[in-house]
């Protein structure tokens, strides 16, 4: 639970300095195709130097592919949402997927179905509305379509991950990011946003930042999945629309209203509750 909230933590840092890469002349899809070449560098050099295995077993290979064509849908199906509608309005469309993981749990997997979760899942959704604040105008089908592709892509993301528990981390890592590097190869080839390594200049902490965030959400979002259940998980990362406004108010200085305010202690506290209960589901009985 705690690597899946430093991961929703390290995801809300990168997109605050997503937003002023942007600003600065990177797009979306361009530090999208260099942190995932980067990370995909970084895992075959670590495989290189200690031989870690890439072995995926044979009933974990199709939950492989799903994971990594999802993973490559999650980013970019969102980043493209922006360019049709208000940030604030895709963030809220792209965060019900932890409530679609809930409702899809009991279904997907052997766990039972739990009310106080479906509960939690609402409750830390509302409070994500609040935080972001949805403007209700210029609601373009095209960015709704995308921002819930995002959704829908995230939560089977969600029970593909968990479905690797005999994958070595190594593997998890390596495989699914040769898949997510064509994709947004070819997003970027469509977009035609391509720069050299050296338009990082434009914004060097601001990239630097983002390819960081990125690299180790993912790590740590990839070694959560497969140690917590996907509707846990799920409710954990509702906490990275809080860290990116929380962050965006320290960095940028932003002013919160106190609607957003409360849509953080809303969260907060949700997430509070559903650690203390998870906790408590798994402390073996007295004797």
């Amino acid at each position: 639970m705690l690597m899946a909230l430093a991961a929703a933590g390290a995801y809300g840092t990168n997109i605050v300095s997503a937003q002023i890469a942007g600003q600065a002349g990177l797009n979306g899809p361009l530090l999208v195709f260099y942190r995932v070449f980067i990370m995909l560098a970084l895992v075959g050099a670590a495989v290189t130097i200690w031989r870690a295995p890439l072995v995926v077993p044979h009933g974990e290979r199709r939950a492989m592919l799903l994971f990594g064509v999802t993973s490559a849908l999650v980013g970019s199906a969102y980043l493209s949402s922006v360019a049709f509608l208000p940030v604030t309005v895709a963030a809220v469309v792209f965060f019900t997927y932890p409530v679609l993981i809930v409702l899809a749990e009991p279904f997907v997997t052997r766990l039972p179905f739990r009310p106080e979760r479906l509960a939690a899942a609402f409750a830390a959704f509302i409070g994500v509305a609040m935080v972001v604040g949805p403007e209700m105008h210029g609601l373009d089908p095209r960015g709704l379509a995308l921002a819930l592709c995002a959704s829908l892509a995230a939560a089977t993301q969600f029970f593909a991950g968990a479905a690797l528990s005999r994958t070595a981390l190594s593997a998890r890592l390596f495989w699914s990011h040769l898949l997510i590097l064509p994709v947004t190869a070819l997003i970027l080839a469509i977009t035609g946003g391509f720069l050299p390594p050296d338009a990082f200049a434009l914004a060097p902490i601001a990239a630097a930042v983002t390819i960081g965030g990125y690299l180790v959400g993912f790590l740590f979002q990839v070694i959560a999945l497969t140690r917590i259940s996907p509707g846990a998980a799920g409710l954990a990362f509702c906490a990275e629309p809080v860290c990116a406004v929380l962050i965006a108010a320290l960095v940028l200085g932003e002013r919160l209203a106190p609607l957003q305010y409360a849509g953080c202690a809303l969260v907060v506290a949700t997430l509070v509750i559903n650690v203390t209960l998870e906790q408590m589901r798994r402390s073996p009985a007295p004797a």
